[in-house]
C-alpha cells in the first residue's frame, strides 16, 4: 500500500506545542491509530522506516517529539555517544506527568483527523516502550506493543527517577504485548521476572516474548540490528493490532 509521510502537525499538549509526524495510506479512508514512540533518539530513520512498515499495514501512525519541551522542533539525535549521553539527560529531566499528558493529547487529537476511525493503539521502543506501557493505562488504547522498556522494572523513568508504571499496572485494559533481548543489559533477568510477576498479580491481558537479542536489535541501523528477529516481531505485532483494531 502506497503511504503518505508528510503531515506534520504541532498538536497541543499541557507543556507546549508537540511536533508529530504522521504516517498514513494515501487511499481516502478511514483508519486505526497507532502512537509510536521512539527511542530517546526521536524521529531518526529507523524510526520512520517503521512508522512506514506500520502505515502501510492500513494505519494512521503518530510519532511525537517525546522531548518538545527541552529540545527545538525537529530535533533529531544522533546514534553516538553523545546523542544517547543528551537523550538519557532529557529522559531523567521531563516530568513524569509530562509524559502521560502528551499521551492524552494524542489520545484526543487522533480521533479528531480525517485520517481516523477513532479505534486506538501503540507501540514503542526502549524508552517508548515504556511509554507505549503509560499510554496504554488509558481506556482508549486496544493494543500495546512493548520493545525492551527501560526503566520500568527500576521505576526510574522521568525526573526524579520514581515513576509508579508497575503499580499501576492493574489499569491497562487493553491487549498488551511485551518483547525482550535476553542479551539487553538495560533489562536483565531479574528485571524481567518482576515486571511478569507484576502482570500476573493483576491479572493482566498479555503476551510476553524473549528472544536472543541484545538492545536496540530491532534498529536497522548498527551492529546489534538482527533482521530475523525484526522480521518476526513486527509480523507479530501487526497480528496484535488487527485483532485488537480490526477485528
Amino acid at each position: 500500500m502506497v503511504i503518505k509521510d508528510d503531515l506534520v502537525v504541532d498538536v497541543a499538549a499541557p507543556t507546549g506545542p508537540m511536533r508529530t509526524y504522521f504516517f498514513h495510506p494515501a487511499s481516502e479512508g478511514r483508519y486505526p491509530g497507532v502512537i509510536l514512540y521512539s527511542e530517546i533518539f526521536q524521529l531518526t530513520a529507523p524510526i520512520r522506516r517503521f512508522a512506514s512498515f506500520i502505515a502501510g499495514h492500513r494505519y494512521l501512525v503518530a510519532v511525537p517529539e517525546v522531548y518538545h519541551e527541552l529540545e527545538t522542533a525537529g530535533t533529531v539525535l544522533a546514534y553516538d555517544q553523545a546523542g544517547a549521553d543528551k537523550g538519557n539527560e532529557d529522559k531523567y529531566a521531563k516530568e513524569l506527568s509530562s509524559y502521560d499528558g502528551d499521551a492524552k493529547a494524542l489520545i484526543e487529537h487522533m480521533p479528531t483527523m480525517a485520517q481516523c476511525n477513532g479505534r486506538l493503539g501503540t507501540i514503542g521502543i526502549c524508552l517508548g516502550g515504556h511509554l507505549a506501557f503509560r499510554t496504554a493505562m488509558n481506556p482508549e488504547i486496544s493494543a500495546a506493543a512493548c520493545f525492551y522498556a527501560t526503566d520500568l522494572h527500576s521505576g526510574s523513568l522521568g525526573k526524579g527517577k520514581n515513576d509508579n508504571s508497575l503499580a499501576r499496572a492493574g489499569e491497562i485494559k487493553g491487549e498488551l504485548f511485551h518483547i525482550w533481548g535476553r542479551q539487553d543489559p538495560h533489562v536483565p533477568l531479574e528485571g524481567r521476572i518482576k515486571i511478569k510477576a507484576r502482570l500476573d498479580e493483576v491479572g493482566a491481558n498479555y503476551q510476553w516474548m524473549e528472544v536472543n537479542g541484545a538492545h536496540a536489535f530491532m534498529r536497522d541501523e548498527g551492529y546489534r540490528y538482527d533482521p530475523e528477529l525484526e522480521y518476526q516481531c513486527k509480523g507479530l505485532v501487526l497480528s496484535l493490532l488487527h485483532r485488537r483494531l480490526y477485528l
